[in-house]
């Protein structure tokens, strides 16, 4: 088995998150979901950072974000399949 590029901690999650250095736009991810060990591929559409976040399918403007089973927070700008969810497209509920 390859090395994962993107983790998943659970299958109700909608965003995973890199787990390698230098992850570039149209890279062909291997991605684990690491509560049963299953695997799925998805290609990025843009460069991520290493611990940042990638939708996992299409989230619109006041979607919830969930990453380990938790909702972390709400989409303020609409994502595709593949794009980077940080600060720019995420907003704590909190406030």
């Amino acid at each position: 088995m390859s090395v994962p590029h993107l983790l998943v901690h659970d299958p109700a999650d909608n965003v995973g998150v890199v787990v390698v250095e230098g992850l570039v736009a149209g890279t062909d991810m291997l991605c684990v979901v690491t509560h049963d060990n299953s695997d799925f591929r998805l290609v990025v559409s843009m460069d991520v950072p290493i611990g940042h976040k990638v939708a996992l399918a299409d989230l619109g403007v006041g979607d919830t974000v969930i990453k380990y089973g938790q909702d972390i927070g709400r989409i303020v700008a609409p994502v595709k399949r593949g794009e980077h969810v940080h600060v720019h497209n995420l907003k704590t509920k909190r406030w």
